[in-house]
């Protein structure tokens, strides 16, 4: 049986920021990684999603790009995974390992905190067509 454990996931994302090249790693480092199993209400609603599902992941914070050395942040940038959606869409795709879906997802969230666009990704990166 496969382990689809808070701990899997939360591994697999470390070991996924560890495997960035630098600068990246070391600023991706300084991001607050958290799992849960499913977003917020008030993220989806923010969103403009009706059903958690659809939210596999989320980058909450003020992007790289966008920052400046005068800037007092409330609160550490986050990137968030959520579990059961994820796994939804492991199952449903089944072509796919859940480490390499989870990295992906980790990766997709890390590219908005370095002030990709989800244009920009999508541009380079099609898995979601």
């Amino acid at each position: 049986m496969t382990d689809t454990s808070a701990h899997r996931f939360e591994q697999t994302a470390r070991r996924t920021v560890e495997g960035l090249p630098e600068p990246f790693r070391r600023h991706a480092r300084e991001v607050a990684l958290l799992v849960a199993d499913w977003p917020a209400e008030d993220m989806l609603a923010e969103l403009g999603l009706a059903d958690a599902h659809e939210l596999t992941g989320l980058y909450e914070g003020t992007p790289m790009t966008e920052k400046s050395v005068w800037d007092s942040p409330m609160q550490p940038d986050t990137v968030w995974l959520f579990r059961r959606p994820i796994l939804a869409e492991w199952r449903d795709r089944g072509n796919v390992g859940l480490d390499e879906l989870i990295a992906h997802v980790v990766i997709h969230e890390f590219a908005h905190h370095f002030g990709w666009s989800d244009d920009d990704i999508a541009a380079i990166d099609p898995w979601w067509e």
